[in-house]
């Protein structure tokens, strides 16, 4: 919701464009790093949809985190809660999917979840546009935070198939 309005969140709170960059500069190391480990356990865990929870409880944090942002160095802070977040329910993420996968009908069910993602951010960026222009930038850091916990405590709820 957040992506292409986002550089205009960073020139309100006092930055520039290079420090957009920054900033996701941050979250794309951070997330880099912690993938890297996540996925490391990922293989080891029997309940990774517990990491999942995690992931978007963490992630869900760091989008109340924008609503406090008032400099640059909040803003890489909330930036590496958000990567961390989201790289330790990455891995986490790609088991349960792959484990449900259909044989012979990888790529499809992969494509199919691919098309999903793509769906959804662009619904996300007319929802966000429209969410910022109507109410400002604190109502959709609320409403992507809500988002996140609310996945989190479904998938915390969700039935576990053993496979």
């Amino acid at each position: 919701m957040l992506g292409p309005i986002y550089a205009l969140f960073v020139e309100e709170v006092g930055g520039s464009l290079l420090d957009a960059s920054y900033a996701f500069g941050v979250f794309a190391f951070v997330a880099g790093v912690v993938t890297l480990i996540s996925g490391n356990y990922a293989d080891r865990i029997k309940e990774n949809e517990l990491i999942l929870v995690a992931g978007y409880a963490i992630m869900g944090i760091g989008f109340f985190g924008y609503i406090f942002v008032n400099s640059i160095f909040l803003l890489l802070v909330v930036q590496a809660v958000i990567g961390l977040g989201e790289a330790i329910y990455g891995p986490a993420f790609d088991v349960i999917y792959s484990k449900h996968l259909d044989k012979g009908k990888a790529g499809r069910e992969w494509g199919a979840w691919e098309a999903i993602n793509y769906f959804t951010a662009s619904f996300g960026a007319v929802a966000g546009g429209i969410i910022v222009t109507l109410f400002g930038f604190n109502v959709i850091f609320i409403v992507m935070g809500l988002l996140c916990f609310a996945s989190a405590v479904y998938i915390l709820f969700l039935p576990r198939i053993v496979l």
